[in-house]
């Protein structure tokens, strides 16, 4: 596929144009991380001239061409006007006469406003990207960033993604933007927020968003754990948003499934609502969790699967931290109903291990033990009992007597 560019970018030279490579292509490759995503900017040429050169190219985009060549993305260079609310309230332009600076000063953060010809290799920096990359540091590339509030949730998710400080003037900007955030569809919200909890640390994602003054307009339910005080024995962290955003990140170490980690974000949601005068304690935070998660999961599209994971984190996650303290009998219950659940008990025990910091006594393990071994068809061998409510029985009695081997 190399070499396929490079024929493209030799014959778009011979007319009079440029090929680079341009985004977090470029940022990637300096910073010598791997990358299967890449674009490219073409300067000096029209679409026709183009099509001319790749005439097999998909051609894709409403507003402006971008053409798919090999599952590579090629789009003309081009400049943004604001005309409207919102990220897609611009009047894009498309000519010859563009340069790859005027392309580039159009993209949100200095670190993806550097290109690379394709032929020279040459690379073009006009905002300080590398500079940035070195420092670790997000930086608008200009005040233009104010005019397309999507970059909001974008800047939040690239410094998670890098583990990134963003840049104090940024972060006004991105405060100037808080009206308009109302303007982005819940998809689009969705997106930056999955590709963020895709990350190491998801909790960088919600700081930036509190630092910007701006995490309450999406993500409200988390907002209102800030300040929601915790019992400093048992939290010596702080209050509720502090607690979570260290869960989250715990449990980023333990498992890539993202039902897992928004479970784990959303567990202790129900803290958020407790009347201050109870403070520090939360009584009842674990059900009225449930309703909260439901509507926090409403307000940003979030998947079936992970509402319900969600919803059981909020539920059960108080229970599986006193496990071993319970009755054989309310053990078997949680076990029970747990496993019935998306969430599962490996997934729950996660969240446990993570809510609470420490090396807990584990209780997944009892799905084997418990559940598999004594089943059904175990009372139905054992005593000769059919379907019906006494088979019921006998499981459970089966059941607790077995548990009680494990105490």
């Amino acid at each position: 596929m190399e070499n396929t560019i490079l024929n493209i970018a030799k014959k778009i030279e011979n007319i009079g144009g440029r090929m680079y490579l341009v985004g977090g292509a470029v940022r990637d490759k300096l910073m010598g991380v791997e990358n299967h995503d890449e674009d490219y900017c073409i300067t000096g040429v029209e679409v026709q001239e183009f099509l001319k050169i790749c005439p097999n190219a998909h051609i894709r985009g409403k507003d402006f061409p971008v053409f798919d060549v090999d599952g590579k993305e090629i789009a003309l260079a081009r400049t943004e006007r604001k005309i409207g609310e919102g990220h897609k309230g611009f009047k894009i332009d498309t000519n010859k006469q563009i340069t790859i600076q005027q392309d580039l000063i159009r993209r949100d953060i200095t670190i993806n406003a550097i290109a690379q010809d394709v032929i020279t290799k040459e690379i073009i920096d006009p905002f300080g990207g590398i500079e940035d990359i070195n420092k670790k540091i997000i930086r608008a590339t200009s005040n233009s960033f104010k005019e397309d509030p999507l970059r909001v949730y974008r800047v939040a998710r690239f410094a998670a993604k890098l583990n990134f400080n963003v840049e104090e003037n940024t972060l006004k900007l991105m405060n100037c933007l808080k009206m308009e955030l109302k303007t982005i569809s819940k998809e689009r919200v969705f997106e930056e927020f999955r590709k963020a909890l895709k990350t190491d640390k998801p909790s960088i994602f919600f700081d930036v968003l509190k630092k910007a003054g701006v995490l309450q307009e999406h993500f409200l339910e988390i907002y209102n754990l800030i300040g929601a005080e915790q019992p400093e024995k048992y939290h010596p962290e702080g209050d509720s948003f502090n607690h979570t955003m260290e869960v989250v990140d715990r449990t980023c170490k333990m498992t890539e499934s993202l039902e897992i980690r928004y479970a784990a974000l959303v567990h202790d949601l129900g803290k958020g609502i407790t009347p201050k005068e109870m403070y520090p304690h939360h009584y009842g935070h674990d059900k009225n969790g449930v309703e909260v998660v439901q509507k926090f999961s409403n307000r940003i599209g979030i998947p079936t699967s992970w509402r319900k994971c969600g919803k059981t984190s909020a539920k059960e996650h108080m229970i599986g931290g006193i496990f071993w303290e319970m009755s054989a009998a309310k053990k078997v219950d949680f076990l029970e109903r747990v496993n019935k659940s998306i969430l599962g008990l490996e997934g729950l025990q996660i969240i446990v291990k993570a809510d609470k910091n420490e090396k807990i006594k584990e209780f997944a393990f009892l799905k084997t033990e418990i559940l598999d071994k004594i089943n059904g068809d175990y009372i139905k061998q054992k005593y000769g009992i059919k379907e019906g409510v006494k088979l019921k029985e006998k499981l459970r009695q089966e059941r607790i007597k077995k548990m009680k081997e494990f105490e």
